[in-house]
């Protein structure tokens, strides 16, 4: 095993606690950062066809901007990834009010989520582990949550992010990470013509707010079938209200296959560079966002990000899942653990 896992500090948050840089590096010459603020991955060295290094994911250069800026760029994601209409859900018969961070509704956990809290950090057998205690009424939440996420890289491309977590009470768990991905390079533009496609057959209709109408809807014969593979900006544009609504893409794919099973979701690739990605999870959706609120977002290197300039593959359960009984929940029941696993292959031609 030559993948090497080494450490530093990388600053201080406005309340003065440190923050560490965690590099895993394989002998592809792949290197991914982990920061233990928000487990945030502040950037991703992938060699291209040529076998030059190219970081492939948005970021910022300092804590500063991280605790200031928008996005979620490339942080975990909990207690519940993606929105909760009206912040409210029922559980057990009692019904909880969360922050209300979007629109009125609650947005990746709420107003101090899992992307701003620091994580505690150890290493073994080359796999970095994060975690931490999310306490009962955390952002209005039940139960203490207790959160590891493993990261690990393989010497043959692959980086797996493994989510573990357990609660004392019934509670919402939702975990993802919200990388942006530009596999030209993160300061080289927009996405649109990356060659995308998704195993997914139908995705989740949603309102004006992007909260789920409870429609699931088939992807054939619309800008959403992804089926075949095809550049992501090619449909963009067309006079289709969920796009219209979005801005684009911001939308949950039902991902083919059982939940709690290892498969494809996946797949990207750009021909400037020759790198690809494919993505596998054993969640049940997927949300693909095309960037569409990037607005002169000044990121790290100088660089600017604009609307479409990274696309996230979010792994998930449904939005607002706990709202709508026939979807999979999101409930984690007192003495069961969650267990899912995300795993992204990259690789250039």
């Amino acid at each position: 095993m030559s993948v090497r896992v080494t450490k530093s500090e990388f600053g201080k948050t406005s309340a003065g606690k440190e923050v560490e840089l965690y590099i895993l590096s394989s002998s592809a010459g792949i290197e991914v950062g982990v920061l233990t603020y928000g487990g945030i991955i502040p950037f991703l060295r992938v060699p291209d066809r040529a076998g030059n290094p190219v970081d492939i994911v948005l970021g910022f250069d300092s804590i500063a901007e991280y605790e200031n800026g928008r996005g979620y760029l490339g942080a975990l994601i909990g207690r519940c990834a993606n929105r909760i209409g009206k912040g409210r859900f029922t559980l057990d018969g009692r019904e909880y009010t969360l922050a209300c961070n979007n629109n009125g509704n609650h947005l990746h956990g709420g107003i101090n989520g899992f992307d701003k809290k620091v994580w505690s950090a150890v290493v073994e057998n080359n796999k970095l582990i994060l975690s931490l205690v999310s306490p009962d009424g955390d952002e209005g939440y039940p139960g203490n949550l207790s959160v590891s996420v493993s990261h690990s890289l393989s010497d043959d491309g692959v980086f797996t992010w493994e989510y573990f977590a357990k609660t004392d009470k019934d509670t919402v768990c939702n975990l993802t990470n919200h990388s942006y991905f530009n596999l030209a390079g993160h300061d080289s533009g927009d996405v649109l013509s990356h060659i995308l496609k998704l195993n997914s057959d139908s995705f989740t209709n949603t309102d004006e707010k992007l909260i789920p109408t409870g429609e699931i809807l088939p992807v054939e014969g619309t800008p959403m079938d992804f089926r075949q593979a095809s550049p992501i900006g090619s449909r963009i544009n067309q006079d289709y209200p969920p796009l219209q609504l979005a801005g684009g893409y911001d939308h949950n794919f039902a991902v083919r296959g059982k939940t709690g099973v290892l498969r494809s979701a996946a797949f990207c690739y750009e021909e400037t560079t020759g790198i690809s990605l494919e993505l596998k999870t054993t969640l049940p959706g997927l949300q693909f966002y095309s960037g569409n609120f990037l607005d002169n977002v000044k990121g790290k290197a100088g660089a600017i990000y604009n609307k479409h300039s990274g696309f996230c593959l979010e792994n998930q359960f449904f939005p607002d899942a706990v709202n709508h009984p026939y979807f999979e929940q999101p409930i984690l029941k007192a003495g069961q653990a969650f267990r899912h696993t995300t795993s992204i292959k990259f690789s250039a031609r």
